[in-house]
């Protein structure tokens, strides 16, 4: 039998499910088992979890459908800064610290704090500070190379091609 010629699509890679989403599809995945009849070892066995999850799910299904096992919005306590907050602060934080007034170009959960507040009068905890730079905003921990200010690459490169190997011949 003849294969067909792949063609080869150019999209936007199509990033990984979520441990959600993975648990979502799942669940869908045990609503079409059950809908074909199949016992609830059997679907157990298929879907890759314990059966008395299975059971419960059964439950669910059968007293609320298939809706029942979607996924609810995560609970909890609402952020401290709303969308268009959050926003300004990236805004902000682009900016660069020195334009906010720091000596150095060089953000800290404090410095980052501290701007935070000042635009938005609500103060966060260090760790809510964390989680709203690498959680909400995308940002990543960035250390500073150490090396010194009078570093000369030119003079360096220069010893490197002449010195060393002078000095190596010596030995």
């Amino acid at each position: 039998m003849p294969s067909e010629p792949l063609s080869v699509v150019s999209e936007a890679p199509v990033p990984p499910l979520t441990r959600p989403q993975l648990a979502e599809a799942r669940r869908v995945r045990a609503v079409e088992l059950f809908e074909q009849g199949r016992s609830d070892a059997e679907v157990a066995r298929m879907v890759g979890i314990h059966p008395e999850s299975v059971r419960r799910w059964k439950r669910m299904w059968e007293e609320g459908g298939a809706q029942a096992l979607r996924r609810r919005p995560a609970t909890g306590r609402p952020p401290k800064l709303d969308d268009a907050q959050v926003e300004a602060v990236r805004a902000a934080l682009e900016q660069g610290a020195q334009a906010h007034g720091f000596e150095a170009d060089l953000w800290t959960l404090e410095r980052a704090g501290v701007v935070i507040e000042r635009l938005t009068g609500v103060t966060l905890a260090r760790a809510s500070v964390w989680r709203l730079l690498t959680g909400r905003l995308g940002w990543s921990l960035q250390r500073p190379k150490r090396r010194a200010v009078e570093r000369d690459d030119s003079e360096i490169a220069r010893w490197v091609a002449q010195e060393w190997p002078r000095i190596k011949k010596g030995q």
